[in-house]
């Protein structure tokens, strides 16, 4: 296994409990759950455990339509089940953050101005787009 996934596991587990005592809603939804079951890595079944008893954010039909918007403005690969899902189901609901370790379309400065601007014209929120060590940084 490689050294940079054991840290990211173990920041995201550190992260997961000290968040978890504090006043923190956390949420996930279908496509996070379905995104985890496909994958092949140490920990999956942990992962999917944790994760189990989370709320889930409803995928509506708007969400779809804002995948496209995010497609066709080049913020998102054209994977319909993929980052611009994740994106539009935390910005539709209002989430506060949208915690993931994609920090090639997601967590991505350089991509957070375009994001924003995009939401904005959709009229909708922009969560936090951070990793976990981020949040722990910020304690």
């Amino acid at each position: 296994e490689e050294p940079e996934m054991v840290a990211r596991r173990n920041w995201t587990r550190q992260w997961w409990g000290e968040c978890a005592t504090r006043d923190f809603d956390f949420v996930t939804s279908q496509a996070v759950i379905d995104e985890l079951s496909r994958g092949r890595f140490p920990g999956r079944d942990d992962a999917l455990n944790l994760i189990g008893n989370l709320e889930l954010l409803p995928i509506v039909e708007e969400i779809e339509e804002i995948v496209a918007v995010y497609v066709s403005h080049y913020l998102m690969p054209k994977d319909a089940v993929g980052d611009a899902l994740h994106l539009a189901i935390a910005s539709y609901h209002g989430t506060d953050y949208l915690v993931t370790w994609n920090c090639r379309h997601l967590a991505n400065a350089n991509k957070y101005r375009h994001i924003r601007r995009v939401n904005a014209l959709l009229d909708l929120k922009t969560p936090m787009l951070v990793t976990p060590l981020e949040l722990l940084q910020e304690q």
